[in-house]
């Protein structure tokens, strides 16, 4: 008896809601985007956003901490869905690091050329997508390869458009070995200043750059106040110390002393120069002869952080650092302006930010493999870099097979396909709007579209 009435009580609530509110309860009834997402297997909403023309998820993946072994424990890979239409184009945007910690709606340049969605993935082992217990070593590049594949093929199943692939620097590292372990996923790759170290002490072409790169004599006053900065150690080291201790910056769990993170961060100041900053900015290298101690002081950290090799900058960064080490490579430099200064020669490689368990020798034969594979089979790869950035002294170059790779006038690491002169622009959209299968003209980012984002970051701004 009280149980019928129970029931009675309830559909009469119900009957109510639905007369009170019809338009909540067809939108909750007819929700074909929501439902396949549901239906998409170890996929997780966890939130939505939604905004004029698009939705915005922030979701989870679950994927096998170890693709050889997927019943040896899984992890949760967090991604966001940029969501505008069913039948547009995709981007999958890699980015080689970690997302926000709070996800909001962005877009990189593909997707905004191509108003497209965008489904975005945090690199495996950067927090929180990384397993409990983690075994570093199922950190490679054919790991996080197949993660994205599996993503990519879960998605498939939501949208019927053409799929590209994009990211800046390890991101677009990332996306360029995806497509070499899945060619198939993706109909085009747009990857930016994407590094290409294939014999990782074959480092001369870094060397030449900085022999070349702007002119002679912002070359010159560039490598005298990175020398007066080591000259002057004694007298400027005890500020970095006093830094940390005023914000609890520590050292010895990864570069090891506050003097070694000062040659350090010395020795990439120069490198960060150029890496974030233009020619123009030429004229704000302090005259080494005469600048002062808080000018050199002041000029380092504006281009570099003093923050930034401590132990609480570096941790974010250890999956990095980690495939540097193993993998990828990293750029060693002569530095031969600087004999006699240096305390520490062998410090500026990838195993000096990591912690001593993290450290690993280099296995060459990865690099070597993708870097043959690009040049004579890949199909439809875009390569963007920057006439003034380091990180493009090393490049990928593409096979002749529905690919190119183009140089930004003057630009640094933010090169993208906006900044090309005007004829590699046109053929840059061109080759994009030919694999995305769309005929429509290319839009251009205005300003209340969804924001820009390349991806990159600024390690000079850490919080």
């Amino acid at each position: 008896m009280v149980a019928g009435v129970r029931k009675r009580i309830v559909a009469t609530l119900a009957s109510l809601l639905l007369i009170l509110s019809p338009a909540t309860a067809a939108r909750a009834a007819d929700d074909p985007l929501l439902d396949q997402l549901k239906a998409i297997p170890g996929l997780s909403i966890v939130s939505e956003t939604p905004g004029t023309g698009y939705r915005f998820f922030v979701l989870t993946y679950r994927q096998p901490a170890d693709h050889r072994h997927p019943g040896q424990g899984t992890f949760e890979q967090r991604l966001t869905l940029l969501h505008r239409s069913s039948s547009s184009p995709v981007v999958l945007f890699t980015n080689g690091y970690g997302l926000a910690a709070a996800p909001r709606p962005t877009q990189t340049e593909p997707t905004a050329l191509l108003t497209a969605n965008q489904v975005s993935v945090e690199h495996r082992f950067f927090t929180p997508s990384r397993p409990a217990d983690a075994d570093w070593s199922d950190l490679n590049i054919w790991q996080e390869a197949t993660d994205e594949h599996r993503i990519v093929t879960a998605f498939k199943g939501v949208y019927d458009g053409n799929w590209i692939q994009t990211g800046g620097s390890k991101g677009g590292m990332t996306s360029v070995y995806h497509r070499r372990f899945y060619p198939n996923d993706v109909d085009g790759v747009v990857a930016y200043v994407a590094p290409n170290d294939v014999i990782n002490p074959a480092d001369t072409a870094y060397d030449k750059f900085f022999d070349t790169v702007g002119t002679a004599e912002c070359r010159t006053a560039l490598d005298d106040v990175q020398a007066e900065a080591l000259r002057r150690r004694e007298r400027l080291l005890p500020r970095l110390e006093a830094a940390a201790a005023e914000n609890g910056w520590t050292f010895a769990r990864t570069i090891g002393t506050a003097d070694r993170s000062y040659e350090m961060t010395v020795l990439d100041s120069v490198w960060a120069f150029w890496q974030y900053s233009l020619a123009a900015d030429c004229a704000s290298v302090p005259v080494a002869a005469t600048a002062t101690d808080d000018e050199i002081y002041n000029w380092v950290d504006s281009v570099a952080g003093w923050s930034f090799y401590t132990d609480q900058a570096l941790e974010y960064y250890w999956p990095y650092y980690y495939q540097a080490a193993s993998q990828l490579g990293w750029p060693s430099l002569k530095f031969e302006h600087l004999r006699g200064l240096r305390d520490y020669p062998g410090l500026y490689t990838a195993n000096s930010s990591l912690p001593k368990e993290l450290r690993r020798a280099h296995n060459p034969v990865p690099m070597i493999d993708v870097d043959l594979w690009v040049k004579t089979s890949s199909q439809r790869m875009l390569f963007i870099y920057g006439e003034n950035d380091p990180w493009g002294a090393e490049r990928f170059k593409p096979s002749k097979r529905d690919s190119a790779l183009f140089v930004a006038p003057g630009a640094n690491h933010g090169a993208n396909i906006a900044r090309l002169n005007p004829a590699d622009n046109a053929a840059a959209k061109a080759m994009l709007q030919r694999w995305a299968g769309t005929t429509a003209t290319l839009t251009t980012l205005k300003a209340a579209d969804i924001p820009l984002d390349d991806g990159l970051g600024d390690r000079r701004r850490i919080n």
